[in-house]
């Protein structure tokens, strides 16, 4: 599957640079039985419906042309998303300092989800302050980082 999402970055981030935005993610899952290709987009000051547009149509043709994917599926493009998934080491940069919520695949300490400001990312470790104490969670035992929403 890594193949069929380092091409589809490879193909969308010309398309993407040339609409003024960034390329976040590229994701190719099967979800309920169906395939699907995502693309996730960002922009500053947000992705609007006609930047997905744009990008959808440019980079359809391009995947048709390349035919990287045997099985019928669904293609998306969308924004990463005010509770994006944070992923690669760039991610975490640019949100050191910002509230998140990890997952982790077994529980610590009794809990499997935590909340807490992204104090440092080194090599899939990620640390974080919840409230006054520092914690550190190992590659391995983290599941998911995503930025965390309050309304």
């Amino acid at each position: 599957m890594s193949k069929v999402t380092d091409l589809t970055a490879k193909l969308a981030d010309p398309i993407v640079t040339a609409q003024g935005c960034t390329l976040w993610d590229v994701e190719y899952i099967k979800e309920a039985g169906s395939y699907f290709l995502r693309v996730y987009i960002d922009k500053e000051g947000g992705i609007s419906i006609d930047d997905c547009e744009a990008v959808s149509r440019a980079l359809s043709d391009l995947l048709d042309e390349a035919d990287p994917i045997s099985d019928p599926y669904t293609f998306e493009v969308s924004s990463a998303g005010a509770d994006r998934t944070l992923k690669k080491p760039e991610h975490f940069a640019a949100y050191l300092g910002q509230l998140v919520e990890l997952r982790l695949y077994k529980a610590k300490d009794g809990a499997k989800m935590f909340t807490g400001t992204l104090s440092a990312y080194e090599d899939g470790d990620v640390t974080l302050t919840i409230g006054d104490t520092v914690t550190h969670f190992p590659k391995q035992d983290v599941a998911q980082v995503r930025l965390h929403v309050s309304f």
